[in-house]
């Protein structure tokens, strides 16, 4: 563990508190699936259709987190030639055109073999308001995300059904913008009967905090969502959208699709 001190940013410049004052919708894609170009106007799709921050996938070849439909995705966009130079280049080229914020979530082993000063460059250029890294817990490369709030760029922490309290206590602490709760024991695209009691689950957590909760893993639609909208500030889909974009493809019925998908979960949220 490193002995520098994680950086607590003033929390008044948050750049989500507005979003949370009503339930957030966050969707994931993978960046690339089917390709950059395709990714672009999934992007502009999903703003105009309500989501209020978009999570970006980074594509790895050994995702830890992510169950075999973002695995697939992530594998599609590789062969595609994703690269993260592209990913930066692609949103630098929309950033004027979106309005809501919008999140990268990659492994570590990427940003590191990319350069962390560079990826904080390109990413704060890129636009991107967070980072969120499944494979660094916050006390592994505190200077790392030192640099990130520097920039601007929330380092959003993530917490499981099996993290510790004494852990809970430190995270929340040093967290920014909101926490990502992991819903479930598993990865991402699990069966959706496996959410954890999410009542008691976020009340643990609430005992520490007053930063929004956002749960994501095992979300795959409306039915569910209105299961746990109550108890949560936000949610996230991933697989469930995943899951259209592989259906659909190229094909012209595909933004059309993620349209109908969003807006349908807005109505019950």
């Amino acid at each position: 563990m490193s002995n520098i001190a994680f950086k607590t940013k003033d929390k008044k410049t948050n750049q989500f508190k507005d979003i949370f004052k009503k339930k957030a919708l966050m969707p994931y894609i993978t960046a690339g699936d089917p390709d950059l170009n395709t990714t672009k106007e999934i992007i502009l799709t999903l703003d105009k259709s309500g989501a209020d921050i978009i999570e970006l996938g980074i594509p790895f070849s050994d995702p830890l987190a992510d169950g075999p439909i973002i695995q697939a995705a992530a594998l599609r966009s590789l062969d595609a030639g994703t690269s993260l130079a592209k990913i930066f280049e692609m949103l630098v080229s929309i950033k004027d055109q979106v309005n809501c914020p919008y999140l990268l979530m990659g492994y570590y082993n990427p940003i590191l073999n990319y350069g962390k000063e560079k990826f904080i460059r390109d990413a704060k250029e890129a636009g991107v308001s967070g980072v969120i890294i499944p494979d660094l817990p916050y006390d592994q490369d505190i200077e790392f995300y030192n640099c990130l709030l520097d920039n601007n760029i929330f380092p959003i922490l993530m917490l499981t059904p099996v993290t510790t309290e004494e852990r809970i206590k430190k995270i929340v602490e040093l967290s920014h913008g909101f926490i990502y709760c992991v819903s479930l024991l598993g990865t991402t695209g699990t069966d959706s009967s496996a959410l954890v009691d999410v009542g008691k689950y976020l009340n643990k957590i609430r005992k520490y905090t007053n930063i929004p909760l956002a749960l994501g893993f095992g979300i795959d639609g409306p039915e569910k969502v209105k299961e746990i909208i109550n108890e949560s500030d936000g949610i996230i889909i991933g697989s469930a959208l995943v899951k259209i974009i592989e259906k659909y493809g190229k094909s012209k019925d595909l933004l059309y699709s993620i349209e109908a998908f969003i807006r349908e979960i807005k109505t019950v949220m």
